[in-house]
């Protein structure tokens, strides 16, 4: 038996589909469970880049120190005024989940501010479609999108390999899980 269930309705991300349809950018106030801070030496170009190219919004700042940046419910990031930057990129990188139509239209964003700063899109053996990006700060940023699941294909198998149970697979509700 499984210890893993569906519990996609904790996710602001919707689930994968042709129709899938982003949530509008969160603006409420919440004890945030993780976020990524990042230092930058040009706090005002980061701000800019986030925002026209990975789509986050300013939820709020403290002038020249820090900028609070979000899309969705529990994708938030802090930009903090550093006097300088690591030139050599990190081997880590921050994902954060979108929706299908997004990735195209987020690596063309990316790549019109910084040209040389996108690769992908690509297709993952784990069913997303992703787009690494480094960013001003030198930051290796993934942009993932589940695509729609094929339970007859490679991806269901490779996760069914990995003992994850495919989402609808057992026709369940979460059951004690839930």
């Amino acid at each position: 038996m499984s210890d893993y269930y569906n519990a996609f309705e904790m996710s602001p991300v919707p689930a994968p589909g042709p129709g899938a349809v982003p949530p509008e950018p969160f603006r409420g106030i919440y004890g945030m469970p993780a976020f990524v801070t990042i230092p930058t030496s040009d706090l005002a170009a980061s701000v800019d880049f986030w925002i026209r190219g990975l789509g986050f919004f300013e939820l709020f700042s403290v002038p020249g120190t820090v900028v609070h940046l979000r899309r969705w419910a529990f994708q938030d990031v802090l930009l903090v005024s550093a006097a300088s930057v690591p030139e050599q990129l990190p081997a880590m990188s921050f994902s954060f989940s979108g929706v299908l139509s997004q990735v195209d239209f987020l690596a063309e964003a990316c790549r019109a501010l910084r040209p040389d700063s996108v690769d992908g899109p690509r297709d993952t053996p784990w069913n997303t479609r992703d787009v690494e990006v480094i960013t001003p700060e030198n930051v290796r940023v993934v942009f993932t999108a589940a695509k729609p699941f094929d339970p007859a294909g490679q991806e269901a198998r490779n996760l069914e390999a990995m003992g994850i149970t495919p989402p609808g697979a057992d026709g369940g509700d979460n059951g004690e899980h839930a």
